[in-house]
């Protein structure tokens, strides 16, 4: 059974609005808080207003690409309930949580078994771990066969160039299912429409 639905990439507030007045929400909204590479970026001052909202009982995620302490003491009193960390490695996670007492999804980007295998680094430290493909801002898919091995008991999302389509195909799977390229019409601006089907999709499953 499908375990939650993280939206990611949410950059404006018409979206993040339409999400959080609709009938069935998602579990989590992503931002991405520090990786000027991305378009769904969100520079600082427009971050604080976005997010400055009822999040009517949907958690916040602030996705982190190897962040410097400068970003995380800027972020720390913003309304996030989660840190999603890229490049991160064990101890500096540890130090991250116990420092800034936010929840931490790890995010480990998939090619081989050999990555997959590098969550038992952090299922001690992390809340959450994440499996995406290599892709960071891009959309790019990876072999999900990969994650067959998990254990059932580790809490864990899955990202990678996942569609609306695909949801069905997951609804006997306990992952937490992370969507955001799939969410975008063709200039790279999040679908209300798109958004609506897959939230009707989620509470039919």
């Amino acid at each position: 059974m499908i375990k939650g639905l993280k939206i990611c990439g949410v950059s404006d507030p018409e979206t993040l609005n339409y999400i959080l007045d609709h009938n069935f929400k998602p579990t989590m909204i992503g931002f991405i808080t520090n990786y000027e590479n991305s378009k769904r970026f969100v520079e600082f001052e427009k971050l604080k207003d976005l997010i400055n909202v009822d999040k009517k009982q949907v958690n916040f995620v602030s996705v982190l690409v190897n962040p410097d302490d400068l970003i995380l003491e800027k972020i720390k009193d913003l309304n996030f309930d989660y840190y999603q960390l890229y490049d991160v490695n064990p101890l500096r996670t540890k130090e991250i949580k116990s420092k800034f007492k936010k929840k931490i999804i790890t995010a480990l980007t998939i090619s081989s078994k050999n990555d997959v295998i590098k969550y038992k680094d952090y299922s001690e430290i992390s809340d959450i771990i994440l499996f995406d493909s290599k892709g960071y801002e891009k959309s790019e898919s990876f072999d999900h066969s990969l994650l067959n091995i998990l254990p059932k008991k580790l809490n864990k999302m899955i990202a990678g160039n996942i569609q609306i389509d695909d949801i069905p195909n997951y609804k006997n799977k306990d992952f937490i299912i992370d969507l955001s390229g799939a969410l975008e019409d063709q200039n790279g601006k999040k679908d209300i429409n798109k958004i609506d089907k897959l939230l009707n999709l989620l509470e039919k499953l």
